[in-house]
């Protein structure tokens, strides 16, 4: 034989936001000759391009020895290429921009300009040097401890270990939850991930609509179900991860449960409808700056 796999299963998945699918004898290719339920299914996702999968039942697998048929979420592709795609989760920063209504906006000039700098150096030699004047909130940005007490690590002290190359899950909440809760995160295994939040918030990023006291939010009891069970990181696709609205009375009890365990926060995430709902990894590293607690990070989901 000439040392090709494929798998053949019969699927059922669940949609988020209802409905569901079956299939019977489907087969993929697959790099060697085994892989678990989970990857198996990450892979059918993409395979399909399906969106908003909330869960994917696999049965009857078998791995069979044949030549590959090709499709476009398989690894190892011929010529060396891996089929790994990096996928963007943090907001464009510009100036002026709104993250938080009523907060500064980040101010971006020129500290050097082209012009200015070509008296420094040899003829036909130029650069630019820009400046940026902002508050940490801006933008998609990482909480540490210290943004929620004085005694917390803050971003020079965080372990990079626990905020980069994490593995990854998408939980989907269907459309119009407000309130993420301990039975919402129920049937996920969140332990060691990056667990990230996708309630489709973040199409009013930019606009007054974004701060809306029904913005989507994490429990306080969904909190301590996640820390409980060892999450290593948690994200958001709203313009907070704690209850805004005016009935909270001021009270964070996802920040205080979340940091109090070390577990950072990512707030602001865009662009989770394009991440399957696992088998990815996932990124968010800000600048080390020693006496800081907050600062914007460039998110990020490796695929394949």
């Amino acid at each position: 034989m000439n040392g090709e796999y494929r798998v053949q299963f019969d699927a059922e998945v669940a949609f988020a936001n209802g409905g569901g699918l079956t299939t019977e004898g489907f087969r993929l290719d697959i790099q060697g000759d085994r892989i678990d339920d989970v990857d198996l299914a990450a892979l059918f996702v993409r395979h399909l391009g399906l969106l908003m999968v909330s869960d994917v039942r696999i049965t009857n697998k078998t791995v069979i020895e044949e030549p590959h048929k090709g499709g476009r979420a398989v690894g190892g592709a011929p010529g060396g290429a891996t089929g790994r795609r990096l996928i963007e989760l943090s907001h464009l920063v510009t100036d002026g921009m709104t993250t938080l209504p009523g907060w500064p906006a980040p101010r971006i000039t020129e500290w050097l300009t082209r012009e200015a700098s070509r008296k420094h150096y040899a003829s036909g030699t130029e650069f630019h040097v820009a400046r940026i004047d902002m508050i940490a909130n801006t933008g998609t940005y990482l909480d540490t401890p210290a943004h929620r007490y004085a005694d917390g690590a803050d971003l020079s002290g965080f372990p990079l270990d626990r905020l980069a190359d994490l593995p990854g899950l998408v939980v989907r909440l269907p459309a119009g939850t407000r309130a993420v809760d301990r039975l919402l995160l129920a049937p996920y295994d969140v332990a060691g991930k990056a667990v990230l939040l996708h309630t489709g918030w973040d199409t009013h990023f930019g606009t007054a609509g974004y701060g809306a006291p029904e913005a989507p939010h994490l429990t306080g009891d969904g909190a301590k179900a996640l820390v409980d069970a060892g999450a290593a990181l948690v994200g958001i696709d709203s313009i907070n991860i704690d209850d805004m609205g005016p009935a909270a009375g001021g009270e964070r009890p996802a920040h205080s449960l979340l940091l109090a365990a070390g577990i950072p926060i990512v707030e602001h995430l865009t662009g989770l409808d394009a991440v399957p709902p696992d088998g990815f990894r996932f990124t968010a590293t800000p600048p080390r700056v020693a006496g800081m607690g907050t600062f914007p990070v460039r998110a990020f989901a490796a695929v394949g």
